[in-house]
């Protein structure tokens, strides 16, 4: 039986890659709709990149629904320095064909939960967490309809990546984030800790782009746009593919490890502003409330990204 998930995303070249590897994937996950929100780019951006990918891969079918335009309390903070001033660079842009649903992306979550059987339905987001948050702040009752929420973000021992300590999604909107580890649900993260061990590389995006359909094509022209900015900055040969992890690890949790920690967002101080303080060794005595991704076979992961790609025409 099919995973029901919907994916909440701020596309972003490794949110699109997520979303080409669920739309890969009908036989196991069934994505029940996509929903945008502000964060490597602005709100319209986000929402017609989203639409953008459905095209590409042919499944303009799929409900794409438009979020939240700012965060919850602090001002909007976007990433076009690694992204593009399009949040996709290394495409061409176009008018999708795939609609945008009028209904907004908290409205969809909150009434698509309400109709949905206890524990029956996954969260994925990968990007911050407002939409999230504030389904969960209007309607607490849709906490029972969700199985888990497996999300990239956060940061341990790779330290920050938009602040000193804040990895972007987290220091993006501190205060959803918040509100989501808080809300009691089993909760996957997928932090810098384990994204920056999947790498790019100049082999791996060759192998992409041999494949020749439309989708790996894309997929190879967003990550050679993508890699130069971390090439640039950890000195390495490619990229981090952050967003895709998530969705990896619903196709295949063999290829991830991990530990049940207690994870807290930091919504008060101005030099640690969404830094994630994990106590990944049980000092504090808290009860655990995630599970910390922190190692993954890099190799299964790419074969599994290819072989799933090889599936588009």
């Amino acid at each position: 039986m099919s995973e029901k998930i919907i994916i909440d995303c701020d596309p972003g070249q490794d949110d699109a890659v997520a979303l080409f590897l669920a739309l890969s994937s009908p036989d196991e996950l069934e994505i029940l709709g996509i929903t945008t929100v502000a964060g490597n780019v602005p709100l319209k951006l986000t929402e017609r990149n989203a639409r953008i990918i459905c095209d590409i891969a042919d499944s303009k079918k799929t409900q794409v629904f438009a979020g939240c335009s700012r965060p919850m309390i602090v001002d909007l903070m976007t990433a076009e320095n690694v992204h593009g001033k399009t949040g996709i660079d290394g495409i061409d842009i176009f008018k999708p064909m795939t609609l945008l649903k009028e209904l907004h992306a908290v409205d969809f979550i909150v009434e698509t939960l309400k109709d949905a059987k206890t524990d029956s339905i996954t969260l994925v987001p990968t990007g911050p967490l407002t939409n999230i948050a504030l389904a969960i702040i209007k309607d607490p009752s849709i906490l029972n309809s969700i199985k888990q929420i497996v999300l990239m973000g956060g940061a341990m021992r790779e330290a920050g990546n938009l602040s000193a300590s804040a990895e972007f999604n987290m220091r993006v909107d501190p205060h959803a984030a918040k509100v989501v580890f808080e809300c009691g649900l089993p909760i996957i993260v997928m932090s810098l800790d384990v994204t920056h061990k999947v790498l790019t590389s100049r082999e791996r995006v060759g192998e992409i782009e041999s494949i020749g359909n439309s989708v790996s094509t894309a997929t190879a022209n967003m990550l050679k746009f993508f890699a130069r900015y971390d090439s640039e900055k950890y000195g390495i040969d490619g990229a981090p593919l952050h967003d895709p992890c998530t969705i990896a690890w619903l196709l295949n949790q063999d290829l991830f490890s991990g530990k049940e920690c207690n994870v807290r967002i930091e919504t008060e101080s101005p030099l640690t502003l969404g830094h994630t303080s994990v106590d990944f060794w049980g000092v504090e005595g808290n009860i655990p409330n995630a599970t910390w991704i922190q190692d993954v076979d890099d190799d299964g992961f790419y074969d599994l990204l290819i072989n799933r790609l090889r599936r588009f025409y």
